[in-house]
């Protein structure tokens, strides 16, 4: 059990670093230098499961790239264990941190994943059952060469029903056509009540500054409860606890606030560049506030996620020499490569707490503790967030806010 235990929380080390590294260089791709018109939120959690799932119809080369970059391997013997993790934390994933808990008080949760393969074509039995019984995905026989456009509504209206309507189209028109042979899919849904909510009478409105010096008004939640909180020379830590269910699963949303109101793009490097950062810096325990004003948000972030993904180093899936040799036993293996990775999420930030929503689809073609004193955490510019489960650390949604009224 122990060791079961350390291995699981070995691999979500690796996520975490994904999940940095991604944040980062997500980050680097906006504008230069980044402006306040780029509210972002993504799903690394999703992305991180549906290249694992990629992983497992992978061979060769190919996997060992998507393991190197998922979650750290050796080649041999090594890769073959670093697969089996990789499998082994998704099924946790999907057994132990993503369940509903809406049934007993906690968090509404919806976590699927789907598997889309042209009808012309048998799934490798090996591949099947690590899809099925490791990822619990649906299986979907279709026709992407004549019913290409019927087969892309079947994705969305998959993906809109998972995620609860946050995400109606996960797919551009026109990304599937008739030499897609296979898409496979993961979609989040998550809606939590904070443990203390905001009194909704007490928002008002409020001055956010902007990176460029400039400002704007904003609808502020405010209380004076105890909270969680960490205060540092550069930095201060908001925890924000979701209600727990009867399977006491802690989620909770974390507000990082640079002391320097340009301070945002430092902090994203100092996540980056040192991955500990994070743990570091959780509150461990309530303290006594004078203030806590936060703004409201919402926010719909979406990208295609191919170069991004080639920029860290994952090239070969996008390939002439991709091998995904472990999806089909039929010689359109030889020809099958990534086209594109499409993801799209959606967060809104209450008084009554947090809904969001995420998707990733992979498309194949062939061919140190805070200070006890009274402090304030005012929110009044630009900010990271993050939601995670607490007990295993693994992060579900990551963003920055840099205009609360930016539409989304």
């Amino acid at each position: 059990m122990a060791a079961a235990a350390a291995a699981m929380r070995l691999s979500i080390a690796h996520q975490t670093r994904f999940v940095l590294c991604l944040a980062a260089a997500l980050t680097s791709s906006l504008s230069s230098p980044p402006s306040d018109n780029s509210n972002t939120v993504f799903s690394p959690l999703s992305i991180h499961v549906a290249l694992s799932l990629l992983a497992a119809g992978s061979g060769g080369a190919t996997r060992d790239q998507l393991l190197t970059s998922l979650g750290g391997l050796g080649d041999g013997e090594r890769a073959q264990a670093a697969a089996e993790s990789l499998h082994a934390l998704a099924e946790q994933v999907a057994h132990l941190v993503m369940p509903d808990g809406s049934t007993a008080g906690g968090p509404r949760i919806e976590f699927a994943n789907a598997v889309f393969v042209d009808k012309s074509l048998k799934l490798k039995p090996a591949f099947q059952e690590i899809a099925v019984s490791k990822y619990k995905a649906e299986t979907h026989s279709v026709d992407f060469q004549k019913k290409a456009a019927e087969v892309s509504g079947q994705v969305n209206l998959w993906v809109e029903k998972v995620t609860s309507g946050l995400i109606k189209e996960i797919m551009p028109s026109g990304s599937v056509d008739q030499d897609t042979r296979l898409v496979l899919g993961n979609a989040i849904y998550f809606k939590g009540s904070w443990t203390k909510k905001f009194d909704a009478s007490k928002t008002r409105d409020g001055v956010f500054h902007l990176l460029d010096g400039s400002s704007v008004q904003a609808l502020f939640m405010s209380s004076k409860d105890d909270q969680y909180m960490a205060s540092y020379d550069n930095l201060k830590v908001l925890k924000l606890p979701y209600q727990q269910g009867g399977d006491k699963r802690p989620f909770s949303m974390y507000i990082l606030l640079p002391k320097a109101q340009d301070g945002l793009w430092s902090l994203a490097e100092k996540l980056r560049s040192e991955p500990e950062f994070l743990d570091k810096h959780i509150p461990v325990r309530r303290i006594q506030v004078g203030q806590i004003k936060v703004p409201k948000f919402k926010i719909s972030y979406g990208f295609e996620a191919s170069k991004l993904l080639k920029g860290l180093g994952l090239e070969l899936p996008f390939s002439s020499e991709a091998d995904l040799s472990e999806f089909f036993d039929s010689p359109m293996q030889q020809m099958l490569s990534v086209s594109s990775i499409f993801h799209k999420s959606f967060v809104d930030v209450n008084e009554g707490g947090t809904e969001a929503g995420a998707a990733s689809v992979i498309l194949m073609r062939g061919s140190a503790l805070g200070h006890t004193l009274t402090t304030d955490f005012i929110a009044d510019h630009p900010f990271l967030f993050l939601i995670r489960e607490d007990t295993t650390g693994m992060v579900l949604f990551v963003g920055h806010v840099v205009n609360p009224l930016l539409a989304p």
